[in-house]
């Protein structure tokens, strides 16, 4: 992908419900995910960040509004919903990135050299063999990375890449990100440590169920944004019905929990 080639925006959410058996976990969200983001989704546990992540590529329906793509998108779960015990090597992990360009049973020896370099530019060389079930945390996430280097897609989605694995692994794949940023891709990741956001990330959206705050980090991660938050997610009605959007007729917005959300967390209005 060559570096300042413009596209355009990737993802844009229009009152936005998601959820499961008919229950919201994320309620009207608006916003648009821009061309070359790097983006942070917090919020307290259960805040519906999975499920928002879930929904941008496809995974789970929208209960209301929508969600408008442009372009592939790589997607990257949490590491505890991949079974390790299934029977893969390492270069069988790293291999599937290239099944949008190649197809599932492409011969082995023409992407070699390929899946070969994706685990050498994340530190797993000589790791080719080795079965999945036998890799550190740490070593997992390296293999998962490489999978997301080989599918080359201009929007990757990451769930919690940097939880539970060491230092060291967690500061190459912030440097591998940063590459990524700096190539023109577009990277949207589930995170919890406000450190790492305030750090590496020029753009967040903070969920609680709804939307808090989105844009630029330093004005959303706020004392005053963040208590809120916290206040949403413990008010949270979980078996609230859907409602109707915040733009029906005679419907009251943002109706569960009995919490509005101020106007300025839509991502167009951040300066």
């Amino acid at each position: 992908m060559s570096a300042g080639l413009r596209r355009p925006d990737p993802i844009r959410l229009v009152g936005l419900t998601l959820g499961y058996d008919r229950h919201p976990a994320i309620h009207h969200l608006d916003g648009t995910v821009r061309a070359g983001d790097l983006l942070a989704l917090v919020g307290p546990n259960g805040a519906g960040k999975s499920t928002l992540l879930k929904g941008m590529v496809g995974e789970i329906r929208c209960l209301d509004g929508r969600i408008e793509r442009a372009g592939p998108i790589a997607y990257m779960p949490q590491a505890d919903e991949i079974d390790r015990s299934f029977p893969l090597s390492v270069m069988d992990l790293a291999g599937m990135g290239l099944w949008r360009r190649d197809g599932a049973w492409r011969s082995l020896g023409r992407r070699r050299r390929l899946i070969e370099a994706a685990l050498a530019a994340v530190g797993l060389d000589g790791f080719e063999a080795r079965p999945i079930g036998t890799l550190s945390g740490g070593q997992f996430r390296r293999a998962l990375f490489a999978r997301l280097i080989l599918q080359d897609c201009p929007v990757l989605l990451l769930d919690e890449p940097f939880t539970g694995i060491d230092a060291r692994t967690v500061d190459d794949l912030l440097a591998l990100l940063r590459t990524w940023h700096a190539e023109g891709r577009t990277v949207v990741a589930a995170l919890h440590d406000l450190g790492q956001v305030r750090d590496h990330f020029p753009t967040t959206l903070l969920l609680a169920r709804e939307p808090v705050a989105w844009g630029p980090t330093g004005r959303v991660l706020t004392p005053e944004n963040l208590a809120r938050a916290r206040n949403l997610s413990e008010a949270w009605d979980d078996s609230a019905p859907i409602c109707a959007g915040p733009h029906a007729s005679g419907a009251p917005a943002h109706d569960h929990g009995g919490h509005g959300v101020d106007a300025h967390h839509h991502h167009e209005d951040a300066a």
